[in-house]
């Protein structure tokens, strides 16, 4: 195994255990557990420093190990819509901020803003799927309270603390941006 996998492999698994960890220091009170979605943060950290495949892998496994050893989330239908959501978050972020060439703080926002509305797309077709099956209803107006109204307080906490745990490790070291200038032609 290269050491550059080895220590990508390292870095997931400790963002994994984070996101077992962070639901239970936060989410003692499950209505604000809810509103600052403490399980999306690793698994955006991850996709940044680790890459898509460890982001997507590990926003797949964690809502689904995370509820068979806690019981939170509960699997049906909640953790097995948020392992497709987590999986895009982890996947698109770390793609998006992975294929720019100058990357910056604007580029990251673009690559959290991007993977935040994609892995809120596919939460709410697997719920609308899940429950549709389940003969339940998910309206569009259930998905647009519970992906954005309800996870407003979140959203912004993702938007405040992804860029600044990313600038402080990229000035610190152990996170370098690529400062490519684009060519001309």
């Amino acid at each position: 195994m290269k050491r550059n996998e080895l220590k990508n492999l390292t870095l997931a698994a400790m963002f994994l255990a984070l996101g077992y960890v962070l639901p239970l220091l936060i989410g003692q009170i499950p209505q604000v557990g809810m509103m600052l979605l403490p399980m999306h943060i690793p698994v955006f950290l991850c996709g940044l420093i680790c890459g898509w495949k460890y982001g997507g892998a590990v926003g797949f496994i964690l809502p689904l190990t995370r509820s068979a050893i806690f019981g939170m989330p509960p699997m049906f239908p909640n953790a097995m819509a948020m392992s497709l959501e987590l999986a895009v978050y982890g996947l698109v972020v770390g793609l998006v901020f992975g294929l720019v060439r100058h990357q910056n703080l604007l580029t990251l926002y673009f690559a959290i803003i991007v993977s935040m509305i994609a892995g809120r797309i596919m939460w709410g077709l697997a719920m609308w799927v899940l429950l549709t099956v389940s003969e339940g209803a998910f309206t569009l107006q259930t998905f647009f309270t519970l992906a954005f109204v309800n996870a407003f307080p979140g959203i912004i906490l993702q938007l405040v603390l992804l860029p600044a745990v990313m600038i402080v490790l990229n000035r610190i070291g152990l996170v370098s941006f690529r400062r490519q200038a684009a060519t001309t032609s």
